[in-house]
């Protein structure tokens, strides 16, 4: 895992989830819509109506793709675990459009996984790999700090700060990094909540551009800068 993507269109759902009812045998209803993502249309199936919040597909995400694609550096030749796939129309996207290696996640729900390798199978890709884990709020920093805190690099040298490269204007993300969009409108209370819990667990938060935040732990801003 080089880089995690997250939409937090799962974060701030209903945290009683002890609560839902596992043994109805109701059928979910779908609806399945073309989406126009940069360059490219998607069929994506998104449930009318889910438990477990992987709904229609949040309007987020088709910001985060265009940030994504005028920063395409930042994910050329990367790993990435997307946290919180929904439909999996963002990994979709990168891996139709970059050919990025993504692995999708989400809640342990066959429903979803199922969901997005249907998704897959209709804009024509293999099935993208799934893990059956998500986690909110305070539970989703610890995720994120054992994602970046037990991440391997391949190569010590690619580790470097996070930033602008004053070459290309590109941003420069530190290797591993949790890239975050922050657009859904969420309480000031409870975003300090989230970012605050993860200065606390160790980790900077650096805000670059356009509501996206890079986070990544504090001990690479001490690892020497890209050559």
């Amino acid at each position: 895992m080089d880089i995690a993507i997250f939409s937090p269109s799962s974060l701030f759902s209903e945290d009683d989830t002890s609560s839902r009812e596992e043994n109805s045998d109701a059928r979910e209803n779908y609806v399945e819509r073309k989406h126009q993502f940069p360059g490219t249309e998607l069929i994506i199936r998104e449930f009318s109506f889910h438990q477990l919040n992987a709904n229609l597909l949040w309007p987020g995400t088709f910001a985060f793709a265009e940030w994504l694609v005028q920063h395409s550096s930042c994910i050329e030749g990367r790993r990435a675990i997307e946290l919180g796939s929904g439909t999996g129309a963002l990994a979709i996207f990168l891996r139709k459009s970059y050919d990025l290696d993504i692995t999708t996640s989400d809640y342990d729900d066959q429903e979803i996984e199922d969901n997005i390798a249907h998704n897959c199978r209709e804009n024509e890709i293999p099935a993208i790999p799934h893990i059956k884990h998500v986690k909110q709020y305070a539970n989703l920093i610890k995720t994120i700090s054992f994602l970046l805190n037990f991440y391997k690099p391949r190569d010590k040298k690619a580790i470097f700060p996070t930033g602008n490269d004053e070459n290309d204007g590109n941003v420069v993300l530190p290797w591993p990094a949790f890239l975050m969009s922050w657009r859904r409108r969420i309480g000031k209370e409870d975003e300090l909540l989230f970012f605050n819990g993860c200065e606390e667990a160790g980790l900077k938060v650096k805000h670059i551009g356009s509501r996206v935040y890079c986070i990544y732990p504090k001990e690479n801003e001490k690892s020497e800068t890209k050559s």
